[in-house]
């Protein structure tokens, strides 16, 4: 019998069939202004990607999908870059068409969701990337004819050329077939380099104590939060933040730098990235942070990272 993974505390994110039809009745009376698309960086800054070789370098490929140049490693987190998802069409191009990718050497997956796991995706990858990936994921790209994989259990750490990847725990799920509920484990990972900044990408989440128990435990420069897919809140609620709760979870873990994602390319719940991001900003204000450590990317716009931004 495979292992079904669980989150801390227990805490279920199951719905039932009955709690689905609640949400497809909601959604029909309710009337959503789409027109407002993440801008992409004009003119296009790719090409520092592909001639860098000693900055560190963070760049937004759209929804949880980034790269990362730390050390001389390219590193890329969640690689969809899938025109739809389901039946729905994707609401803006990526940042960096693939084909304009720099070889990569390193792939972070956070769980085993369509919209943060896509084979086509990693098979258009160029190089010969080493995957990262949770406890119970290994088997599947095993299957799909990947060799080159690490699991990782929560705060398992490994590391490649220098950089440690550490597997952290997130509040979530997994599904990929009718069958396979729960038999791969979710989480974020925290990226470190000596003399670097230290990255924080927290996949996908609900809000949980495990936000400060990682800030407890890292010295975070840069945290890459979630803020999209939280409506209706009662049903999203254990499995995604709102903006509000990113905000909160971003003053847990402690981190110098907010960069907000998993918004604007892909509509998997009722709230709209404009909704996402006016809700981020009025929290912000609220708390009166500076307006320096909120960096709201435009898809495809690189910056230069380092320890005291």
């Amino acid at each position: 019998m495979m292992k079904r993974y669980e989150n801390l505390d227990r805490v279920p994110t199951k719905k039932t069939f009955a709690d689905f039809r609640r949400w497809q009745k909601e959604r029909k009376g309710k009337q959503k202004d789409l027109s407002y698309r993440v801008p992409h960086v004009d003119p296009p800054e790719h090409e520092r990607l592909r001639t860098n070789r000693s900055k560190t370098l963070l760049s937004w490929i759209g929804h949880s999908t980034f790269i990362i140049q730390l050390n001389g490693l390219t590193i890329v987190t969640d690689p969809v870059w899938a025109n739809r998802m389901g039946t729905a069409k994707r609401l803006t191009a990526p940042g960096i068409p693939i084909e304009e990718m720099p070889p990569v050497d390193v792939v972070l997956i956070s769980h085993g969701h369509y919209d943060h796991l896509h084979f086509s995706s990693i098979r258009k990858l160029k190089g010969n990337p080493r995957f990262f990936v949770p406890a119970g994921l290994g088997r599947l790209f095993l299957q799909k004819g990947y060799s080159n994989v690490v699991e990782c259990s929560w705060w398992d750490t490994v590391a490649h050329n220098d950089v440690t990847f550490t597997f952290v725990p997130a509040q979530h799920w997994t599904r990929r077939s009718l069958f396979d509920m729960n038999t791969s484990h979710w989480g974020g990972w925290v990226i470190q380099a000596d003399d670097r900044p230290t990255f924080y990408f927290a996949g996908d989440s609900g809000y949980f104590r495990g936000f400060r128990e990682i800030g407890e435990r890292f010295s975070i420069d840069y945290a890459l939060l979630p803020i999209g897919a939280y409506e209706p809140e009662w049903f999203m609620g254990p499995q995604h933040v709102t903006p509000e709760e990113a905000i909160q979870a971003f003053l847990d873990c402690q981190a110098k730098i907010f960069i907000p994602m998993h918004y604007g390319a892909f509509r998997l719940a009722d709230d709209t990235p404009k909704e996402a991001l006016d809700r981020l900003l009025s929290e912000w204000e609220r708390h009166r942070l500076e307006t320096e450590r909120l960096q709201c990317l435009k898809l495809g716009e690189v910056l230069e990272c380092d320890h005291s931004p």
